[in-house]
């Protein structure tokens, strides 16, 4: 068992009795939540997590990754059903309650149509984007099938990121806390260059 750190962000200890009380249950509900638009602190919750799984051992560090994998795609899939199913009218008559207006929906669809598949994973790491993109997928008519590949690989890359930030941060996850907006923009450049990368050695290999 690890020792407790000496100091614990504010952010982190006022999760902890949530944590404490409801451990992978509260990670997976918080997470799931946030995935289909409602405004609960998923990703903050991961990363509290995570960092009590290494620097207490008070969880299990893949459990929390498997339940906290398993809850972004579920939760995702929810929204992608609402926007779906439900179509604009119900997104626009209920989507002001998480900031979601007509104009944005919109500006987000026509986003989603030009870039397809690849802002699934992209708007994992982007606030705002990562509660809104699977109902922006559903509505845009995306097929469920290409928005489930693309979704389980955003939610591998996302959970495993700051799964490891949380876990591996230990003294120093005040500082990853601090800059965890610069962490998320090197992570999408870091999937926009890979992906980049893959499309070009497609075009190579097709010449």
């Amino acid at each position: 068992m690890h020792q407790a750190p000496q100091h614990i962000p504010a952010v982190i200890n006022a999760l902890a009795p949530y944590i404490d009380k409801y451990g992978y249950l509260g990670v997976a509900l918080l997470v799931t939540l946030e995935d289909f638009g409602l405004p609960v602190p998923g990703e903050t919750t991961l990363i509290a997590a995570a960092f009590f799984a290494g620097a207490v051992g008070h969880l299990n560090i893949i459990l929390v990754v498997t339940v906290a994998f398993i809850a972004a795609v579920v939760g995702d899939n929810i929204g992608f059903a609402i926007g779906y199913f439900g179509g604009h009218p119900l997104v626009e008559r209920f989507g002001k309650y998480i900031f979601l207006t007509p104009e944005r929906i919109a500006k987000a669809e026509t986003f989603f149509n030009r870039h397809g598949g690849k802002i699934i994973v992209i708007a994992r790491f982007v606030e705002g984007l990562r509660q809104a993109n699977g109902i922006i997928a559903g509505l845009s008519g995306m097929r469920w099938h290409k928005f489930l590949f693309f979704n389980m690989i955003g939610a591998a890359l996302w959970v495993a990121l700051w799964s490891a930030v949380g876990y591996f941060g230990g003294s120093h996850i005040e500082t990853f806390l601090r800059y965890q907006l610069y962490v998320t923009i090197a992570a999408v450049v870091g999937i926009v260059l890979f992906v980049c990368y893959k499309a070009l050695e497609r075009k190579r290999s097709k010449l």
